[in-house]
């Protein structure tokens, strides 16, 4: 026969028990996500206008995952100061999964550049998968007393008078890459800074300036219509789409810069939602249609996991940052 005494301390353990339960559900909650995610449209934060290579992606990717999802992915231009403004909104946002961010090089480049920015570019974020690697283009003017990549070393390095080079802007891929060209073949070109590759192509076609390490989509449109003349990737082989150029790295060897595109959100998203948006992203980037895509732009489709990711983006940190550095390139 239960005392008086024992059914009290019954009665202790279960408030006990309940008390402890509730206080983990929050947490449990937190750590499995909601299992109805999504049940509300996401915002798709984009650091680029409409009409350019980020905002195409972003809304071929966003299409498909509203499809999937059965709700609005939508598309947020914000592509002031270079993709800082994005990211800060997107470090702030709650880890719910309504918001991400289609994050390219420029966001690693950023952090090197300025280390005083109002977040950190790995550790502020939750990586769900690189979608895309892309190199860049070196392209002359076809009037250029060039016409291969080991010319263009030589020439570069027995030039008399001031040699230029010209990128979309300040920090931008073009901009480091040039600057590790410096480096590398042990030239001392001055950096031409643009608001934007449209403008520095422009001109390069107008014969202002020397050389330019451009976007891969961008520089073959103007190769093939002569108005450029293609001499180099700066991807580390080859690229299969663009046999006939070499790589920069088989004149240089270890001359690398690749770009790349990927979705990351804010920190300490729940796993089941990395899970399954890492999946559906890396099943869209699959899809044929989608691949010849990516492929037609001049990139290679990736698809790798949240924590390939991570390390990739340190590692990218780490180059940039490296970079910078040694050749002392600033915003400024």
């Amino acid at each position: 026969m239960k005392t008086p005494r024992s059914d009290f301390r019954a009665v202790s353990v279960l408030v006990m028990a309940l008390g402890l339960g509730a206080c983990a559900a929050p947490a449990l909650a937190q750590q499995r996500g909601p299992a109805d995610y999504p049940n509300k449209p996401i915002r798709f934060l984009t650091p680029a206008q409409p009409g350019g290579t980020t905002d195409i992606l972003a809304r071929l990717v966003g299409a498909r995952l509203t499809d999937v999802f059965k709700q609005q992915v939508v598309v947020d231009n914000r592509a002031s100061a270079s993709g800082v403004i994005a990211a800060e909104l997107t470090a702030h946002a709650p880890p719910d999964g309504y918001t991400l961010f289609l994050a390219y090089h420029q966001h690693t480049v950023n952090a090197a550049l300025n280390p005083q920015l109002p977040y950190h570019p790995v550790n502020d974020f939750t990586p769900i998968t690189q979608l895309t690697s892309a190199g860049l283009t070196l392209v002359v003017n076809p009037s250029t007393p060039v016409k291969n990549l080991k010319e263009f070393v030589e020439w570069t390095r027995n030039f008399k008078g001031a040699l230029n080079f010209g990128s979309a802007g300040l920090g931008s891929g073009g901009h480091l890459a040039g600057e590790l060209y410096n480096l590398m073949a042990g030239v001392k070109a001055q950096h031409i800074p643009y608001k934007g590759s449209g403008p520095a192509l422009i001109d390069l076609v107008a014969g202002q300036y020397h050389y330019n390490f451009a976007g891969m989509l961008p520089a073959q449109t103007l190769v093939r219509s002569g108005k450029l003349r293609g001499l180099a990737v700066t991807t580390p082989k080859r690229l299969g789409a663009l046999p006939d150029l070499p790589a920069v790295a088989e004149v240089l060897p270890g001359f690398e810069i690749v770009g790349w595109y990927g979705v990351i959100a804010p920190a300490r998203l729940p796993k089941p939602i990395v899970t399954r948006l890492h999946d559906e992203m890396v099943k869209i980037i699959k899809q044929p249609d989608v691949r010849e895509r990516i492929l037609a732009d001049g990139s290679e489709p990736v698809g790798s996991t949240p924590e390939e990711f991570r390390q990739y983006l340190l590692a990218d940190l780490a180059k940039w940052a490296k970079l910078v550095k040694e050749s002392g390139a600033k915003l400024d």
